[in-house]
């Protein structure tokens, strides 16, 4: 396999839970040398079970922590600080998502570090910024309600609904990596690092797009429709014989096809919903019409017709089956990460970010607590540069 495309990139990881370790895995994924700097307890995550795997490890934590490698470092004493210091004056980048001042009590700020290393990439993630959000919690169910995702996710008639991931975490976690990325292009130009703030909150607001749109707009919020789409219909989900399926119907021609293959082209010279604006002001109208006749057959025997007339459909898979799904569509969702020294293996969702020439290897499992300790130390000691001054603990 070829080298990845971040060989030779050292990255000191102190994030924690979800965002920051999402982007450090990937940032591992392609080569990069990704150090998770663990407290004694280790990463709450760890402790995140059922479910476990086969070794008795939290799934959870696993999931995005492979290809990295675990030191402890307990930033409460000075030998714990002054190997962190280490790690994070000797790194490319450094990640963190402690709560804003909690580095600068510790000296390992990006300010302090940069004066040793001045091309260094200081990544920080928070939930809410750092200026009036700073001592707010940014945990992701938090941020899924106040930052209006639960106000337009659920059924009308039901409660406000989080989405059923850690979605603004995800979403984070990919700003991160795009933001890490871009600063090592812009070091590539100048010789010198930046840094990269990201928070929950903006990644939120950012991502729910035309909705976001719609609202800075006109100045009115959407409100929830389930499964529907504020702009398209129809564009959500139905019961069939067997199961539930969504239909996603975008333009008027595929509507037209559409409702010949339910055997109704009639509807689609109905006044009603000849246009897509149309359906959408009728939109309760034309489900009346649709419900019915979608629930005459399964829904396999419909996906199969409306795919013969290019009308874009598909069974609401369980997450086992849509990896089927995307196995049988040749790509390759997961992978299998093998600890070359133990055999321990894991298998994990695999990158989604391919390229061609430089792949993505998934290369061990999610590291055990320390794991790495021994080989941090003689790394350490091999080097010439001369030892760090101890810092006392910050009050």
């Amino acid at each position: 396999m070829a080298e990845g495309v971040l060989a030779g990139l050292r990255v000191a990881d102190f994030s924690r839970v979800l965002a920051g370790p999402y982007a450090t895995m990937m940032l591992a994924d392609f080569g990069a040398d990704v150090v998770k700097i663990e407290s004694p307890a280790g990463d709450d995550t760890r402790s995140w079970r059922p479910p476990v795997d086969a070794f008795g490890e939290s799934t959870y934590f696993a999931s995005v922590n492979r290809g990295k490698r675990s030191v402890i470092c307990d930033l409460s004493q000075p030998d714990g600080l002054a190997t962190a210091r280490r790690l994070a004056e000797t790194a490319d980048v450094v990640v963190e998502n402690f709560r804003p001042g909690v580095m600068e009590g510790f000296g390992l700020d990006e300010e302090i570090l940069r004066q040793r290393n001045p091309g260094l990439i200081y990544c920080s993630i928070t939930g809410f910024g750092r200026a009036g959000g700073a001592e707010l919690p940014g945990y992701d169910l938090l941020v899924q309600a106040v930052g209006g995702l639960m106000s337009i996710t659920g059924s009308p008639e039901g409660e406000p609904t989080k989405a059923g991931v850690a979605l603004v975490d995800v979403l984070t976690g990919q700003n991160a990596l795009a933001g890490i990325l871009l600063a090592l292009r812009e070091r590539d130009r100048t010789g010198l690092g930046t840094r990269v703030d990201v928070d929950l909150l903006s990644s939120l607001l950012s991502a729910l797009t035309n909705q976001a749109s719609s609202t800075l707009a006109t100045g009115r919020s959407p409100s929830r429709l389930g499964n529907a789409h504020p702009s398209i219909a129809p564009y959500e989900s139905f019961s069939a014989a067997d199961r539930d399926l969504v239909v996603a119907v975008g333009t008027d021609r595929q509507f037209a096809a559409f409702a010949e293959v339910l055997g109704r082209p009639d509807l689609a010279g109905d006044e009603r919903f000849r246009t897509n604006d149309r359906r959408v002001a009728s939109r309760e109208e034309l489900r009346a019409e649709l419900a019915p006749l979608l629930a005459a057959r399964s829904a396999g025997e419909w996906v199969t017709a409306l795919g013969r007339a290019r009308v874009p459909a598909g069974i609401v898979n369980t997450i086992a089956e849509a990896f089927a799904f995307a196995e049988a569509l040749g790509l390759d969702p997961a992978v299998v990460a093998t600890d070359a020294a133990t055999g321990r293996t894991s298998r994990q969702p695999a990158t989604p970010i391919r390229l061609r020439d430089a792949p993505a290897e998934h290369r061990s499992p999610a590291p055990r607590h320390g794991e790495h300790q021994a080989l941090w130390a003689d790394e350490m000691a091999a080097q010439d540069s001369p030892a760090l001054t101890e810092t006392e603990n910050p009050e």
